[in-house]
């Protein structure tokens, strides 16, 4: 167990060398690396022009997020699905990192979630981000679960297959736990097989996609969690160390963050000197705090018992306990 320890030590001293070594970009010892990251990113932007996509420039998109002036910071992350020339949340999550006690916590939130919307009527959560962006989809968690929200981090399916695809070029390795089929009539096409399986970026998308069982939205989430820690585990060995540029300009095209190089270097030492090897992980709404139900305006959905999850997600989280508000308060 102590070998064990020290060996993942030395990885995150290496993970954290080579990230100072890539930010100098033109120190001679680096030069390399800014190479694999420049020849990864105009890859990605090569892809990006030839199938007529676009990206949204993290300049250009509101948020409004509060001072992160606390021992930890709140990180709304969300995947989007653009195959149709829209933008839809196909994933809502929420981290929390605590670097002054190495501690990282991921929570899902489910897309079709019922909640109260500022300024519209109540919908999906997911619907606020259709609505009004990203900063609608702040208000609308800080509304329903007095939550803030600091920083915000969107990537698209093309995004996380690039990431999986440079992360692990011999696949990732997946347990299948059942028979998994979906035909989409040939829009998506989904099978699997049950037992181990290397997939690559795009089976992997695949894999986390799939909601088609008794499990739906929720088995779904459980594998993105899944998958979320296989990709951990791949960054930390010292075969991903080595791709860590080549993952960064992969993805650069594709994600748009308000974290700064700054922040992102001093959360990225902490993350990877601290020790942290297992992320914590709460779905909202927990298991008995919800009802399906059917609004024509909506359609199917999950409506909550708000302040049981409100007060599950701030245990989780060990920050203070919800303000008195309503179902439908306000912020």
């Amino acid at each position: 167990m102590k070998r064990k320890r020290k060996a993942a030590k030395k990885t995150r001293k290496a993970v954290l060398i080579l990230l100072f070594l890539f930010l100098l970009g033109g120190a001679a010892a680096a030069s390399w690396m800014k190479n694999d990251y420049d020849r990864a990113r105009e890859e990605s932007l090569r892809q990006i022009e030839e199938s007529g996509g676009s990206l949204e420039n993290a300049g250009d998109i509101e948020f409004n997020s509060p001072v992160d002036d606390l021992d930890y910071i709140n990180v709304l992350l969300v995947g989007l699905d653009r195959e149709d020339g829209s933008s839809r949340t196909d994933t809502i999550m929420l981290a929390q990192y605590r670097p002054n006690e190495d501690k990282a916590r991921l929570v899902s939130l489910m897309r079709d979630a019922y909640v109260s919307i500022p300024g519209y009527r109540d919908n999906k959560l997911n619907t606020a981000y259709f609505l009004g962006g990203l900063e609608l989809l702040r208000q609308t968690l800080k509304e329903n679960f007095d939550i803030d929200v600091h920083y915000y981090a969107q990537v698209d399916f093309d995004g996380f297959v690039r990431v999986v695809d440079t992360l692990a070029p011999s696949g990732v390795e997946v347990d299948v736990e059942k028979r998994m089929y979906y035909d989409g009539g040939g829009s998506l096409v989904i099978d699997f097989q049950p037992g181990p399986q290397i997939m690559d970026g795009e089976d992997a998308l695949k894999y986390v996609r799939f909601r088609n069982d008794y499990e739906n939205d929720f088995g779904r989430v459980r594998r993105q969690q899944e998958m979320l820690s296989i990709l951990k585990n791949e960054l930390l060995s010292l075969s991903g160390v080595r791709r860590i540029p080549q993952v960064l300009g992969s993805i650069e095209p594709y994600i748009q963050t308000n974290i700064s190089t700054q922040k992102l270097l001093s959360y990225g030492s902490d993350f990877f000197l601290s020790g942290i090897d297992e992320i914590e992980t709460l779905t909202i709404p927990v298991d008995g705090s919800y009802v399906d139900a059917t609004y024509p305006h909506a359609g199917a959905v999950l409506e909550l018992d708000l302040e049981e999850n409100k007060q599950a997600l701030h245990d989780f989280l060990e920050i203070d306990s919800p303000s008195s508000l309503t179902s439908h308060g306000s912020e």
